[in-house]
């Protein structure tokens, strides 16, 4: 219960970052592009970080990196507040603030997944797995909102604070969980882990070529998040449409999330696969163009697919990969989840320039189907098969 509420507190908490930055930033400058700098101040470290945050991850007690990262992240949001309810907010220190939350992200994210092998049994993971992925669905759809509304009644400064109180509650919840201590825990140097956790991955095919068709689909999603409402207010009858669609998904995100362990599903790799090929349906709807009843009803299963995949992956992946190394792997498939969806937003203006809006999607429906529906074939058929033999190490001479 610690632990689900203390994850669920800093997903809120982290929810409420982006719309807080950016109605601040524009307060205090009225400029977008000082909003997109300070995001990405962010976003450029967390990329960068998170490998040394992965073989941190395997180092330390997870509850221990989940409660500094979450203080330094509260922290963080604590000077933003004071910064603007001061007055003296400036871009360059708001940009400065966000590196530091940045490098705390980086850091501690590859714990949560030690985090829930240390302190919930095998049997029970997929099911908490779940309700984590309840909670962060409904952390995302929630904080938009609630961040809005502190900002119009309070201003963006006290919304800053309550985030601030959130990341501190959330340190103390998840900073009180116990995990054992792994006995005997031998550390090489910072390359050498890495490399470790490289090999790690290269030994199980199945997990590099889901990872990298799951790229696949973030991209495919920067685009149709980017592609869709302009489509939605020249095509489909305006922002409602837009609204309509992205609360279909919303709705079908956290059915699926709350179905997965509750679906008679024998093989869950192939299910996460097919869950990420779903994403073919919006993509192919919008480009031809459908109605947006017809549009937000693809979202909807596309989303439902994504729900069900996130609480299977994560159960599948705990399964198969050995917890010391298992920081190390997840900060793979996050740093190429994190790097592919942002690229896809930048990269969609520029292609449609360049195929048309249309075509760009149709091809695009294609790829996220062809590469997750491709990736089934380097899966084993049992799960007990999911890790190939290790190869014998040579001697040097």
């Amino acid at each position: 219960m610690r632990l689900l509420i203390g994850r669920a507190v800093s997903a809120l908490a982290t929810a409420l970052i982006p719309t807080t930055i950016t109605l601040a930033v524009l307060r205090a400058t009225d400029d977008a592009g000082a909003v997109g700098t300070v995001l990405a101040c962010e976003a450029i470290p967390l990329l960068v970080f998170l490998p040394v945050g992965g073989v941190l991850a395997d180092r330390v007690r997870p509850e221990r990196l989940a409660l500094v990262t979450d203080l330094v992240r509260g922290l963080t949001q604590a000077a933003i507040a004071i910064e603007l309810l001061t007055g003296a907010a400036s871009v360059p220190r708001l940009a400065v603030l966000a590196v530091l939350a940045g490098i705390a992200v980086a850091f501690g994210l590859p714990a949560v997944p030690r985090l829930v092998v240390a302190v919930v049994p095998a049997p029970e993971r997929l099911r908490v797995n779940a309700r984590l992925g309840v909670a962060t669905s409904l952390a995302a759809v929630l904080a938009p909102a609630l961040a809005g509304g502190v900002v119009l009644l309070a201003g963006p400064g006290w919304a800053a604070l309550l985030t601030a109180a959130l990341f501190a509650c959330s340190a103390l919840t998840l900073g009180g969980v116990r995990t054992a201590k792994r006995p005997g825990a031998q550390h090489n140097t910072f390359l050498r882990d890495l490399k470790e956790g490289w090999g790690e991955v290269r030994r199980r095919p199945w997990f590099l070529t889901s990872v990298l068709a799951h790229g696949v689909w973030h991209f495919m999603a920067g685009l149709f998040l980017t592609l869709g409402p302009l489509a939605a207010v020249k095509e489909l009858g305006g922002e409602a449409s837009w609204v309509l669609i992205v609360q279909c998904g919303t709705v079908g995100l956290v059915a699926g999330v709350f179905a997965a362990p509750r679906l008679p599903i024998r093989r869950p790799l192939v299910a996460v696969q097919v869950g990420a090929a779903l994403y073919v349906l919006p993509m192919a709807a919008l480009a031809l163009p459908a109605s947006a009843w017809l549009i937000a009803g693809a979202y909807f299963v596309a989303m439902f697919g994504l729900g069900v995949l996130s609480p299977l992956w994560e159960t599948v992946v705990a399964e198969q990969i050995p917890e010391a190394a298992l920081g190390r792997v997840r900060s793979f498939d996050q740093l190429i989840s994190f790097a592919t969806r942002p690229f896809g937003l930048a990269m969609a203006a520029p292609l449609a320039g360049l195929a048309g809006a249309r075509g760009l999607l149709l091809t695009g429906a294609v790829l996220v189907a062809v590469a997750n529906l491709a990736a089934i074939v380097t899966f084993p058929r049992r799960r007990d098969q999911a890790t190939t033999p290790e190869r014998p190490k040579r001697v040097a001479t």
